[in-house]
């Protein structure tokens, strides 16, 4: 297979926030902008892959700023790093003011798909050709977030399973929740009251 450059499949997808896209404070619902950065994710990983595309995973969805009605959308998508199987695509949404022309950085997210065939199985994709700086920092960066992300796994996991009342309830003390156990457990209020 033939690496192919990441501008091939970088896709624009621009859609106006309309009312019926509004939640009850007249801003954007967060699922009106997920669905259409899985949409514009899909269109660029497809294009790059030549096949269909499904979502495995996204990272790092945090909403920076509000999405008003009447504001135009702009989410920017991009190849970040390919597997054999699998695609990275990095999205960056942008909210514009049609009225005085201010764009606001709403998020930036990375969508992770794979390839299907039409019996949805697997198929490979092609390398990804990186000619620029930013497309080998963006392709290393994937590198280091998915091994960041597989030791922070492995810690919550062993978190998890190591859990210890009397050295992990204190963890409480500060929060905004009040312990109260019933039935089996009743007779450990005592010990942590005050947490």
């Amino acid at each position: 297979m033939e690496p192919i450059p990441v501008k091939f499949s970088q896709t624009t997808l621009t859609e106006l926030m309309i009312p019926s896209y509004a939640n009850f404070g007249g801003k954007i619902h967060g699922g009106i902008l997920l669905s259409l950065m899985d949409k514009v994710a899909y269109a660029c990983a497809s294009k790059h892959a030549g096949a269909y595309c499904v979502t495995v995973s996204v990272d790092e969805v945090e909403f920076l700023q509000p999405v008003d009605v009447g504001e135009l959308v702009h989410l920017r998508a991009s190849v970040n790093h390919v597997g054999n199987t699998s695609l990275v695509v990095g999205i960056q949404v942008t909210a514009e003011n049609v009225k005085n022309h201010a764009i606001k950085h709403t998020n930036t997210s990375y969508f992770t798909m794979v390839a299907k065939d039409d019996d949805g199985s697997l198929v490979k994709v092609p390398p990804l050709r990186l000619e620029s700086m930013d497309e080998i920092r963006r392709f290393i960066e994937v590198i280091k977030r998915r091994k960041l992300k597989a030791e922070a796994n492995n810690k919550m996991q062993k978190e998890q399973s190591n859990f210890v009342m009397a050295e992990d309830f204190p963890l409480l003390r500060g929060q905004r929740c009040e312990t109260r156990l019933v039935g089996d457990d009743d007779h450990l209020n005592d010990l942590f009251a005050g947490t």
